[in-house]
């Protein structure tokens, strides 16, 4: 390594900490989480994304709207479809989100988004940086919300991941050093770390949940899951009824898959990129990703997403529209019930456990052996019509 290299990579870093400092310093500053009852108008954005993103998201908008019909109709809940965050766009001005996609992101409160694809190693597309990951920064949505739920297993789940630090918060901006020497970096921030820990401990709270687990490695990762640990437990201070315990996250995965002991943990914290691993894990068990809605929740925006990728093999061979829109529609539960809607998110999560678990009268199978997206969106709204007339 040459001098001019060492004082490049150096730079690199000083950059990196003044940008994380000053991060750390605009979260000091912000304010409540927004009242939407307060709001005369409710702005739902439309957000397809790439490949089967667009089929599942455009059905899960009309399921919504149906949901929301009289709302729409008097002009309460307006849905502003959003274009534009297609990897094709995106690579066309070298930036995750384009700077007028992203304008018109900020115009509305909620946001349905279909899966977006992020380059990777050996594809025909430059590095740039994901789109979720990059939405997450720009709208501090510090809080991804992933519910698992297997009543005849004892399954009960709720993950809270740290959404905008930890191994995500400066992923694009690593180091090459040398050709031999690559480095990335991992972000841990007081402010960052205590709000996701008081937004879970206060769900334990309001939901009766009786304990908190909190993941890291802080036996190897001593410095920034150390402090990650640390905080935690601090907050957890304030909520005397709650158990507290702790876990290393590969311990975490192996304990997920114990019928015994799984059925012990209630709310789960923790950092970034285990949250990403081990709540794929965990929707495996209500029947894999496909099944599993996430929720990105910030004070001032709110974003509602599938946890899978955008399958873009299933539009290459012409099967688009045979793809399973139940990731979506269970996101759509969650956007539902974040806006106050309770009686209607109730009321869809109650038509979707009949449709995927009991009924079964449609099956997706992404292939022409089973019914369209459209089809089985069809199937739920007239499940819902049922239920209501019961």
């Amino acid at each position: 390594m040459t001098e001019a290299q060492l004082q490049a990579a150096v730079a690199k870093f000083e950059e990196l900490v003044r940008e994380q400092n000053a991060r750390s310093d605009r979260i000091k500053e912000q304010g409540d989480f927004v009242d939407y009852d307060a709001l005369d108008q409710i702005v739902i954005g439309v957000c397809g994304g790439d490949g089967i993103g667009p089929i599942i998201t455009k059905e899960s908008a009309r399921v919504l709207e149906y949901m929301l019909a009289d709302e729409v109709k008097s002009g309460r809940i307006v849905f502003k479809v959003i274009d534009g965050l297609t990897i094709e766009n995106r690579v066309a001005v070298n930036k995750a989100i384009p700077d007028d996609v992203l304008e018109e992101l900020k115009s509305c409160h909620v946001i349905l988004k279909g899966p977006t694809t992020t380059p990777q190693a050996g594809d025909p597309w430059p590095n740039i940086e994901s789109a979720n990951v990059a939405m997450r920064k720009a709208l501090d949505l510090f809080c991804n919300l992933r519910p698992v739920k297997v009543p005849d297993e004892g399954i009960d789940w709720t993950f809270f991941r740290e959404n905008t630090e930890g191994a995500y918060a400066v992923g694009s901006k690593g180091v090459h050093v040398t050709d031999d020497l690559a480095m990335d970096f991992v972000v841990t921030t007081t402010e960052g770390t205590k709000r996701i820990a008081k937004l879970a401990y206060d769900y334990a709270r309001r939901n009766g949940k009786g304990r908190v687990s909190i993941v890291t490695k802080a036996n190897v990762i001593k410095t920034t899951d150390g402090k990650f640990l640390r905080l935690c437990k601090e907050v957890g201070a304030d909520y005397p009824e709650i158990t507290t315990d702790e876990w290393y996250i590969d311990i975490m995965t192996a304990k997920l898959i114990d019928q015994k002991r799984r059925r012990d943990f209630k709310v789960i914290v923790l950092p970034n990129l285990y949250g990403d691993i081990i709540t794929d894990e965990a929707a495996e068990f209500q029947g894999g990703v496909g099944t599993a809605g996430s929720a990105n929740i910030g004070k001032r925006y709110a974003m509602f997403e599938a946890i899978h990728g955008s399958a873009p093999r299933m539009v290459r061979e012409g099967r688009g529209q045979y793809a399973d829109p139940c990731s979506m529609l269970r996101a759509t539960v969650m956007l539902l019930s974040h806006i106050g809607r309770q009686k209607q998110a109730d009321l869809l999560e109650r038509a979707l456990d009949i449709c995927m678990y009991e009924e079964k009268k449609l099956t997706i199978t992404g292939r022409d052996t089973g019914c369209t997206c459209a089809e089985f969106g069809d199937y739920v709204m007239q499940t819902v019509q049922r239920l209501s007339a019961e």
